[in-house]
């Protein structure tokens, strides 16, 4: 494993991996990854198809058995929004009737809830709509509430922004980062947009079967380093702040 740095160690920590090694039947997806997070820092995990971004995520929220150790700083509450979600679109159940789920199951209150869907930016009139005709941008919306309804201090990411046209993307991204400083969370995104992970992550986690990378933007998004690792030239714009 290549790492350019670390967070900055006399910042609180909210979560540190250590040896970290996963398989996947007899495939050996990584091997020996170590990194640490600092509470409120935005950490962006990129790579190539196939090099275990989500089962990353997964083995991050205990879901996967892992060698290795992960140790969450106490007190942590995970929201975890997943690339896909085993639902039919087409079940004849409305965003409002799949929030109070979690409200049920969760013991989370209806104030909690109406609080989550004002935050991404959705009406009662929307969240009452068959979610199957929601949009894409919409429906990632609703997850987002989803996850943000149990007050998590930390958010997981998976690719929030697939599936939703160029302008949602735009959108979901800041409404992403907005609510990451209005609330002090701590995020994980995984994300193939280089340009969005250049403009508002602190640190790079790059996965490819050949080798891991670790460090600040500006030293892990480089020509060199993006071809090693994906094996093809990488090009992406870097936005004006």
């Amino acid at each position: 494993m290549t790492s350019l740095t670390t967070e900055n160690s006399a910042a609180e920590l909210v979560l540190d991996v250590e040896g970290l090694s996963l398989r996947f039947g007899t495939t050996q997806i990584f091997k020996n990854l170590s990194f640490r997070l600092s509470r409120g820092a935005s950490l962006a995990v990129v790579g190539p198809n196939g090099a275990g971004k989500t089962l990353l995520f997964r083995a991050l929220i205990g879901a996967i058995p892992i060698e290795g150790t992960i140790r969450w700083a106490p007190g942590v509450r995970i929201g975890y929004v997943p690339q896909k979600l085993d639902i039919d679109r087409d079940v004849p159940i409305t965003g409002a009737d799949f929030l109070r789920a979690n409200v049920k199951a969760g013991g989370i209150s209806d104030a909690r809830a109406s609080d989550a869907l004002r935050a991404v930016g959705l009406s009662m009139a929307v969240a009452r709509q068959p979610i199957g005709s929601l949009s894409g941008g919409q429906f990632q919306r609703l997850l987002m509430a989803f996850a943000l309804s149990g007050d998590p201090n930390v958010l997981l990411l998976d690719e929030p922004t697939a599936g939703v046209d160029e302008g949602g993307q735009e959108q979901l991204n800041e409404l992403v980062h907005r609510l990451q400083q209005a609330r002090g969370l701590t995020l994980l995104l995984i994300s193939h947009d280089l340009s969005v992970v250049y403009r508002y992550a602190t640190s790079v986690l790059c996965l490819s079967r050949n080798q891991v990378c670790f460090g600040p933007p500006r030293t892990v998004l480089t020509p060199d380093l993006l071809q090693e690792m994906y094996g093809s030239p990488m090009a992406f714009h870097v936005h004006d702040h």
